[in-house]
Formats: structure tokens, sequence, C-alpha cells
């Protein structure tokens, strides 16, 4: 895997991220509005030009993979007639899950920047590092932390309304 650093990044590229991950922020909150996990995904191609967008849909389709990486990867996938999105970046506000980690290297995104690490289910560096494992055929470039505090808070807000909520019925 190739994990780029903020640090690493100049001025141009980093407000180019933030406007795609404030985009991935906005689908999330209506996810969560919706009554799903607020994680929301952005897929631009190699010009940088939004090509598709998708958000959780897991309890609203009653379908344990309808996440909103796969999602998203379908979408693309049938927008650009290809399953190789190596020409692709998916912003993510959340550090992907195995199922979409698999996935994600078996599209072949070219990069993945997503916002908060997900400290219970994140394999792309967090409990786990599937992109560089003997698993992946893939080598997946990476930059996370983009709005970083503001993909977490908003997690963290739905998460606790979501558990206020179970605990007043």
């Amino acid at each position: 895997m190739k994990f780029e650093s903020l640090i690493n990044i100049n001025y141009t590229n980093y407000l180019t991220h933030k406007k795609w991950m404030n985009y991935a922020l906005e689908i999330a909150r209506e996810a969560g509005e919706a009554g799903e996990i607020p994680v929301g995904v952005v897929m631009v191609d190699k010009e940088g030009k939004f090509l598709t967008q998708a958000s959780n849909r897991k309890e609203r389709d009653q379908n344990p993979t309808a996440h909103a990486e796969i999602l998203a990867i379908q979408a693309a996938s049938k927008i650009l007639q290809t399953w190789h999105l190596n020409q692709c970046t998916m912003y993510v506000t959340l550090e992907p899950c195995p199922m979409c980690t698999g996935a994600i290297i078996q599209a072949r995104i070219g990069q993945l920047v997503y916002g908060a690490d997900d400290p219970k289910t994140g394999t792309i560096r967090t409990v786990a590092n599937l992109p560089d494992s003997f698993c992946s055929n893939h080598r997946l470039s990476v930059l996370a932390g983009i709005m970083e505090s503001h993909a977490r808070k908003q997690l963290q807000s739905w998460f606790m309304r979501k558990r206020q909520k179970n605990n007043n019925h």
C-alpha cells in the first residue's frame, strides 16, 4: 500500500480532497437522517470529475452488503463499463470494513481517501491492513485523515442519538 501523509500533499490537492470529502460528509448526513449509519462515498474519475455517490443502505434495503463503498463501486463500474477502476479516486467518510476493503482491492481502485479511522472494523490500517496483506493483488494508494474530526464527530453524534433513542424506549 502506498500510504500518503497529509503532511506530504500540496495545498491545492488538499483543497480538492477536502471538497470531495465535504460532499461525502453531506451524503453521510442524509443517510444518518434516513436511519443508516452515516457513511458516504463520492467517486471521481481520472480527471477529478464527479462520477457517482452512495451512502449506506443496509437498513433501507435490508441487505447486509449495501455498504456505501460497495454501492459506489457497482455504480462506477456500470457507468464506466469496466470493473477496473484504477483511474478512480474513492472518497469515504469512514475507514472501510473487511468486505469493502476487499471490494476496493478487487475493483483496483486507484486511490482511496478516507476521513476517520475505524477502531472496530477498519481494515486499511487500524484493525488490519488488508491492502498490504498476502491476499491483496493490488497496490492501493491511500490518504487518510481528510476532514477526520468532522467525520468522527458526525459518527459519534449519530451513535449517541441512536443510543439515547433506544434508552428512551
